[in-house]
């Protein structure tokens, strides 16, 4: 296997979007990489590319992301830029990720996962119960809409895009009483503070693969393959391969009411998931346990028995 290091003069290239929250995931991964091989921060190019998610217009109108496309909405034009050698590797939040990849490309790299919680942030309320009745609720993520429906069907739901700053700017301008971010994202930026309290999985069960980081490279790239091995994180590895197996088989993306989570207990795989209608009126629910080695036909486990629970058009939205 060819393990030939980057250099300042063949720097390996990063692909990632631009919010300030993919550039630190983007500069985690560089900081891992120069760990791992002593290596200068020079040897690393961080390549910013623009992604259909992250279009201006489509932000500032809070188009729902399902009538832009949602499968690739935050990745086709990295993957596109991996695939024509612009870039070596790309950097995702694999909450975004569909469960497929593109021919030619491979998601085999994994870090250490962080807080999978939502954090609930409101500059009026501690926690979603303290709101009161017709406040409103800014979200773009139908499952968060979904579960705030199903748990709270008094309170009003408005579409709420944007990056971490542009949803806090948002809520500074009284468009909604609080909103929903993932913990980790905010703990990625240093700013968990702005959580005015996390919410735990037993009121909200978080999306497939949330807090997790994953490194996508070109499949016949050994050399990448060869610097990437060590970052790879075993149980983030372990879990994502239930909750992704659970995911495909549902047909889902980040953009349908899906949730699950899978949590290691020695030797076993617990795993949690969860489908709803999009406006809360019902969700079904499956949980079950598995060597860990059986993790992802646990998914596929799951999904299957929710699919036959399912009222006939449960899935017509999807």
């Amino acid at each position: 296997m060819n393990t030939q290091h980057p250099t300042p003069e063949t720097p390996l290239k990063i692909g990632t979007r631009g919010s300030p929250l993919a550039l630190a995931q983007a500069h985690e991964t560089r900081a891992r990489l120069m760990a791992a091989h002593d290596l200068p921060e020079a040897a690393f190019e961080i390549a910013v590319i623009k992604t259909t998610g992250d279009d201006r217009s489509l932000i500032d109108a809070d188009r729902p992301l399902k009538e832009i496309g949602n499968k690739g909405l935050f990745t086709k034009e990295i993957e596109e830029a991996m695939i024509e050698g612009r870039i070596d590797i790309a950097v995702h939040s694999m909450k975004d990720m569909p469960t497929e990849q593109p021919e030619g490309l491979v998601l085999d790299c994994y870090l250490p996962r962080e807080d999978t919680r939502d954090a609930f942030v409101s500059p009026h309320a501690e926690r979603l119960t303290d709101l009161a009745a017709g406040q409103i609720v800014g979200t773009s993520s139908l499952r968060r809409r979904a579960q705030l429906l199903a748990f709270r069907p008094d309170l009003k739901v408005v579409e709420f895009r944007g990056n971490v700053q542009t949803r806090l700017q948002k809520l500074e301008r009284g468009v909604a009483q609080c909103t929903f971010l993932a913990m980790a994202g905010l703990s990625r930026l240093g700013m968990t503070h702005v959580a005015r309290s996390a919410i735990e999985p037993d009121e909200m069960l978080p999306a497939i693969a949330q807090g997790a980081i994953g490194i996508e490279r070109r499949e016949t790239d050994e050399r990448v393959a060869a610097l990437l091995a060590p970052l790879n994180d075993t149980p983030t590895t372990q879990r994502l391969s239930a909750e992704r197996a659970f995911l495909a088989a549902l047909d889902g993306s980040c953009e349908t009411p899906i949730a699950g989570l899978a949590v290691l207990e020695g030797e076993k795989v617990w795993l949690r998931g969860e489908i709803l209608r999009p406006d809360g009126s019902e969700r079904l629910s499956e949980e079950g346990r598995a060597p860990i080695a059986e993790g992802a036909e646990l998914g596929r486990q799951l999904a299957a028995r929710l699919r036959a629970r399912a009222p006939a058009d449960f899935f017509s939205w999807m």
